[in-house]
């Protein structure tokens, strides 16, 4: 089994500086200080630099958390995973390091409402941004707001270059609002843009056969779907509601009566009926 080389002090604080766009004193400063007998200083160089990425990072972090407009409580640490299937947190993790960013695949997750679609796809949202990927987490009817308001503004062109600098959208519970033919129109024009390029992962409560509920038309129906399925993940969360769970009263044992002498009686046990099974 081979032992993975670790990079010398020199190698780490060359790449060091390289990242930090300082590619002159990446070249320089290793001789120099070598030629100045101060070769021992590397190891403490490294050190500060090492700091500095680590801040650096977490300021970029930072941003593109205020960016993203993730719920901040739905990550996968408050996921509850055990009412999922296996196979499907399995899926949600290996989308979490962010690799289908890399061929723009888009992420399609369905289920009845308060089945944890928006929850799951929040978590890996939250998780890409802890990699350094930028993430807008948005509803559905809220893009298509905005997106309508700038093509009436003549200023759609300029809308869609704002969302293409994000490397993944997600857009929650398409469907759920009906859309006029203008809305379903710039929606359709937001997937045409981003098909191939950019990725999307959508939540829905409609399956294919009933998004002619969004788009109102067969051919754009139909083109939407050849778009977002021709490179995508499906996710189909078909699990009970955990509202509706959480709604359903707890069983609970009947309250014990007092007899006349002020003793608390014993459960209630219904009488036999005639025939009744034992």
């Amino acid at each position: 089994m081979l032992t993975p080389t670790v990079p010398l002090p020199t190698e780490q604080l060359t790449t060091l500086l390289t990242t930090f766009g300082l590619t002159t004193a990446a070249e320089e400063i290793v001789p120099r200080l070598t030629q100045a007998g101060q070769h021992a200083v590397v190891p403490v160089l490294v050190e500060v630099f090492d700091t500095e990425a680590e801040a650096r990072r977490q300021r970029r972090i930072a941003r593109l958390r205020r960016g993203a407009r993730l719920p901040p409580g739905k990550t996968f640490e408050t996921l509850d995973a055990g009412r999922l299937p296996l196979p499907i947190m399995q899926r949600l993790q290996e989308l979490a390091t962010g690799a289908f960013l890399e061929t723009a695949t888009n992420v399609l997750a369905f289920g009845l409402p308060g089945v944890g679609k928006s929850h799951a796809l929040c978590a890996v949202g939250h998780a890409l941004i802890e990699a350094g990927h930028s993430v807008l987490f948005t509803p559905a009817y809220s893009v298509v707001q905005e997106l309508l308001s700038a093509k009436r503004d003549l200023e759609l062109p300029r809308a869609l270059r704002k969302l293409d600098l994000f490397e993944v959208i997600v857009l929650d519970d398409l469907g759920y609002v009906q859309q006029s033919p203008e809305e379903a129109e710039v929606l359709f024009t937001l997937l045409a843009e981003r098909y191939e390029r950019r990725s999307m992962m959508v939540t829905s409560n409609l399956i294919f056969s009933q998004w002619d509920r969004i788009f109102r038309d067969q051919m754009a129906t139909a083109a939407a779907i050849d778009r977002l399925v021709h490179h995508a993940v499906l996710l189909e969360f078909d699990v009970p509601s955990y509202r509706t769970d959480r709604s359903r009263p707890a069983p609970s044992a009947p309250a014990p009566t007092s007899s006349r002498r002020g003793r608390t009686a014993g459960p209630l046990v219904p009488k036999r009926r005639r025939g009744a099974i034992r």
